[in-house]
């Protein structure tokens, strides 16, 4: 038996172990360890909407490259508990990050995205700086496109209610949204996005709460974005690990102007543009994503799984 303070799992060899770690105020995240429990961890933390399955390969690619990976459900999202305070600012999924890493023997490298990439900033530029040992954010920067934040908010608000009458038709949803990847079926991938209730209908798995916060900040304090642009170039203006941005080449999220906006606050970040990939870079393009981290990984902390 292998414990990392708080974390208890059990070796066995490349194997993926689920396990329960815990945010800020207590609150339970569900999670998997793969890899080596002694090797350099990793933690992963997926966008607003996603859950830990989202890293499924990459943790896999980590785990096969010498590290440890540990991805994990946001608060709100797929198996972990929900806020009853409704607490989903960036802050309170920020303040997590900095509780699970407060709780590991070894400060990991973090990787997020989206959500978690916004939520690592604050953690590390502004919550507790020194948590982590280098930051990759995955398609997020301070500044962002209105619009794209916009599609992918509106996205997720518009079933929050009413969920859907089948798997299928959640599908059908999602191939309008994500036109270039094609139909995907309703398959056991999916259906872990999906509760069905006591109605029979099926329901996206996170918390409504968390996007219904999201649309009221928006809708009642219409500088609520420029407010966010501020707070987030001010902390990765205080970033000083090594830092990288991986961005989709067809994002409408990351504009080019936002890379360079990210590169003159914090000049030592290094920037990786993914061909073809849309803000889904992971789903887009894995194997490319999967090469574009192991590279910096392997730069700053290795060889593979040895480094700080």
């Amino acid at each position: 038996m292998f414990t990392v303070r708080h974390l208890t799992v059990y070796r066995i060899a490349m194997a993926t172990i689920p396990t329960s770690i815990k945010g800020a105020g207590g609150i339970d995240l569900a999670a998997e360890i793969t890899g080596a429990p002694d090797a350099m961890p990793v933690l992963l933390a997926h966008g607003g909407g996603q859950t830990r399955r989202a890293w499924k390969r990459v943790t896999s690619d980590l785990a096969d490259s010498g590290f440890c990976a540990i991805a994990f459900d946001m608060r709100g999202h797929g198996d972990s508990a929900w806020s009853n305070a409704g607490a989903y600012e960036i802050r309170h999924f920020a303040a997590d990050l900095v509780a699970v890493a407060s709780r590991m023997d070894r400060k990991p490298a973090l990787v997020g995205a989206s959500l978690g990439g916004l939520a690592g900033l604050l953690a590390e530029g502004e919550l507790a700086q020194g948590s982590f040992a280098s930051l990759t954010l995955v398609d997020v920067a301070p500044r962002m496109e209105p619009e794209g934040v916009m599609r992918v908010v509106g996205f997720m608000e518009q079933h929050v209610e009413t969920g859907f009458a089948s798997p299928d038709e959640a599908a059908e949803v999602i191939a309008r949204y994500m036109p270039h990847r094609g139909k995907r079926g309703a398959g056991a991938g999916l259906r872990h996005y999906l509760r069905q209730k006591e109605d029979g209908r099926f329901y996206w798995h996170w918390d409504p709460a968390f996007i219904r916060n999201i649309m009221a900040a928006k809708r009642s304090n219409p500088e609520n974005q420029e407010h966010q642009f501020q707070e987030l170039s001010k902390a990765a203006a205080s970033l000083t690990l090594p830092l990288h941005l991986i961005r989709g080449a067809a994002s409408d999220l990351v504009s080019e102007e936002a890379v360079v906006h990210l590169r003159q606050v914090a000049p030592h970040a290094e920037y990786t543009d993914i061909a073809d990939a849309t803000h889904m870079v992971v789903g887009d393009a894995n194997d490319a994503f999967s090469n574009a981290i192991l590279v910096f990984l392997n730069r700053h902390h290795g060889p593979a799984g040895s480094g700080q």
